[in-house]
């Protein structure tokens, strides 16, 4: 039987099961039971009416098969006073005096849907209640009572052909006795609301038709209500809700969210180890086959070791590992990658199912499992002694991943380098140990330098693999010998002399070696840097003595000392050279005499002012040929009678005008003499302003401009200049 056979078939079924009227259904079993009539077995009943019902008195007991066993039958009464209990007996809800002379008992099971009649005999005259009560009745009675008419659901299959309208089933909620002047009339979404015109009824037979295919993924349930109207369009009975499924048909292939999917696991992992889940999502009902699928691998790329590497459970889509994990190995395997492509099946699988594919990308990644080695056992190298730098690169095999810590390299000097002279470094680029000297290195101390070296990763090593020999790797470097400059001991070199000494004289003897002691060479000596042009050099026996006067006092002197450099050179091929430093400290002798500063003073002409002038002595030798000095005036005679000098300190002393001058320069004799052995003086004049001091002012006159402006008055000025004179 083709697919088609099989699918029309299934929906024949589904259509007898489901769409099937109530009194199609009472003939069917009606055939299956022989001879039960599904509903009331009493139609009509009778209870007496004695002035009142009481609460909770059984008043008779109805009858009820639905011919399928009377499971789940639910009764309700048209008036609300009255209930059917669990033994099914009609009993007042309180106490009845004002019974209706009619109550209406409507059964529902899912077999059976029947109403029954109750006469009250007795009961006073009032308002007989009918079927249409029934759907009228106020508050919960009212969705009770509708709950209770509900049309059986009906089914369309999605995706009909043509022709159109198809008829998918008949209303059966008006009685067969509906008058003539009354129609059925559909409402709701898929009728009169969007989407409009879906469905249509016959408005004489209630005959509901489909007008055009259904979609279920785009809707898969209508909401309707059947009504009965009269000509004018007032309603009748109803409405009651009337549901429509549209069954669904395999329509949707299964698609994956991605067409690739990437996936890695780690080689040697054990087998049956997750590597990723693939999943797919089909729009088809999921409460059917159609969208339930199933995973499997057609095909993988390349085929070895094996063409079944790997496994995808069928309802989960988790991919894991068949290959063992030996055969699981990177470094052996003809790729890294392997690529699947998976099918998805709907209908559980089977041939008639729909499919959609994906590719699944695998990727074995590395771990740490083969140790470094290196390329050859021994590498060797030579270097200059004195240099630095770089002087071999060590090549090693990892068969780890390159792009990983697991092949990444890491180089240790473990022997031979106890002064440290030596640093090794990875080299990023393509994994070499780059060896450098970072010590100058003495062809005279050691030709020969030979280390070991050893090699590991970043990543640690996976249990069971260790370092072996050839992780290990010994380098010979050999010191080349270069012709080195003499160098000079001590450097620099430290002499003391006297300033002042004569020219020739001698100051000290330059000591220079050359290291390269295994080859006879010859030193001389010159001069390189002599900033006061004072020293000569012998260049045989490298004897320094003076050209000129050493002078404490020049500017090329600092802190006492004076420093020159000398070159010392040997006869290798080329010539080599070192350079020393001779540091003279010189020594002062009495050699200047002192000086007076400030050059000018000033006093006022009027004696009983305050008419002092503080100054001061300098001399440019050091101590003890400096201070303490001593100011004293001139030998000329009365010169006495007009100055005084007064000491204040070592280096201070004050003059003052005894009697008043009119307002003019004087030139003052001084002699000042320093504390020197012997001492040394020095005769001089000091320029005293005698200026005009009024109103505390002070108007001065003489060759210089800038004294005749007014100045402060001295007794302001004083006190400022004592105690700058004592600072001194």
């Amino acid at each position: 039987m083709d697919f088609g056979t099989r699918a029309l078939v299934w929906f024949l079924v589904c259509q007898i099961t489901c769409i099937r009227t109530q009194e199609e259904t009472k003939e069917v079993l009606q055939l299956e039971e022989g001879t039960c009539s599904p509903g009331f077995q009493v139609r009509e009943y009778q209870v007496e009416y004695v002035g009142r019902f009481l609460k909770d008195q059984p008043l008779l007991q109805v009858v009820f098969d639905d011919c399928a066993g009377s499971k789940g039958v639910a009764f309700e009464v048209s008036n609300p006073d009255f209930l059917i209990d669990k033994d099914w007996n009609l009993i007042p809800r309180r106490d009845v005096t004002d019974s209706d002379t009619v109550i209406f008992v409507h059964g529902l099971s899912p077999h059976a849907d029947d109403t029954a009649q109750v006469d009250i005999i007795g009961a006073p005259p009032t308002p007989t209640r009918t079927l249409r009560d029934l759907l009228v009745l106020e508050g919960n009675m009212a969705y009770r009572t509708k709950r209770s008419l509900l049309v059986p659901p009906m089914f369309v299959p999605e995706n009909q052909r043509a022709p159109f309208p198809r008829s998918i089933g008949k209303s059966h909620v008006i009685s067969s006795d509906m008058k003539e002047d009354h129609i059925f009339r559909l409402s709701g979404k898929g009728a009169d609301q969007d989407p409009k015109g879906v469905f249509s009824i016959n408005r004489l037979t209630g005959e509901v038709a489909v007008s055009r295919a259904l979609d279920r993924e785009a809707l898969a349930f209508y909401h309707l209500q059947v009504s009965t109207t009269d000509m004018s369009g007032k309603l009748v009975e109803g409405p009651v809700d009337l549901d429509v499924h549209v069954i669904d048909q395999n329509d949707n292939r299964p698609i994956f969210r991605e067409p690739h999917y990437s996936g890695e696991v780690l080689e040697g992992s054990p087998t049956g180890t997750t590597v990723m889940t693939m999943t797919a999502f089909d729009a088809d009902d999921t409460s059917t086959d159609n969208a339930v699928l199933r995973y499997n691998i057609l095909r993988q790329q390349p085929e070895k070791p094996s063409p079944n590497m790997f496994y995808i459970d069928p309802e989960r889509g988790n991919i894991v590992t068949v290959i063992s994990p030996s055969l699981l190995d990177r470094e052996t395997l003809p790729t890294t990658q392997y690529e699947l492509e998976i099918v998805a099946k709907d209908m559980a699988g089977s041939e008639v199912g729909l499919t959609g594919t994906a590719t699944a990308t695998i990727t074995i990644t590395d771990r740490n499992d083969h140790a470094p080695e290196f390329t050859h056992s021994v590498f060797q190298a030579s270097v200059d002694e004195g240099s630095t730098g770089v002087v071999v690169n060590l090549t090693v095999d990892d068969r780890d991943d390159p792009a990983t810590g697991a092949w990444r390299s890491v180089y240790s000097i473990i022997n031979g380098d106890p002064n440290q002279s030596f640093e090794i470094h990875t080299n990023p680029d393509n994994n070499e140990g780059m060896l450098s000297v970072v010590k100058p290195l003495d062809y005279e101390n050691t030709m020969f330098h030979t280390l070991l070296i050893k090699v590991e990763n970043e990543d640690s090593l996976v249990p069971g693999v260790v370092y072996g020999p050839s992780s290990t790797a010994t380098v010979y470097i050999s010191v080349q010998d270069v012709n080195e400059g003499p160098v000079f001991f001590p450097d620099p070199l430290m002499v003391t002399k006297w300033e002042n000494i004569p020219a020739g004289s001698f100051v000290a003897i330059l000591n220079a070696t050359d290291p390269d002691y295994l080859q006879v060479q010859s030193i001389r000596f010159s001069v390189l840097r002599d900033p006061a042009g004072w020293l000569s050099v012998n260049p045989v026996k490298g004897s320094v003595n003076t050209t000129g006067t050493l002078d404490r006092e020049s500017p090329h002197v600092h802190n006492n000392r004076y420093s020159a450099l000398f070159i010392a050179s040997d006869n290798g091929d080329p010539p080599a050279t070192g350079t020393g430093t001779l540091v003279i400290t010189l020594e002062d002798e009495n050699d200047n005499a002192p000086y007076v500063q400030p050059a000018v003073a000033r006093v006022c002409e009027d004696a009983k002012e305050v008419n002092v002038a503080v100054i001061g002595a300098r001399d440019r030798d050091i101590h003890p040929n400096a201070d303490p000095f001593k100011i004293e005036l001139g030998r000329q005679p009365g010169l006495d009678k007009t100055w005084r000098i007064s000491r204040i300190n070592n280096t201070h002393s004050q003059i003052a005008l005894l009697h008043r001058l009119k307002e003019a320069n004087y030139n003052v004799p001084l002699v000042l003499t320093d504390s020197g052995f012997p001492p040394l003086s020095n005769t001089t004049e000091l320029k005293v302003q005698v200026c005009n001091c009024k109103k505390s002012r002070m108007q001065c006159s003489g060759a210089d401009s800038h004294l005749l402006h007014a100045r402060p008055c001295l007794p302001l000025l004083l006190p400022l200049l004592l105690l700058s004179a004592l600072c001194l």
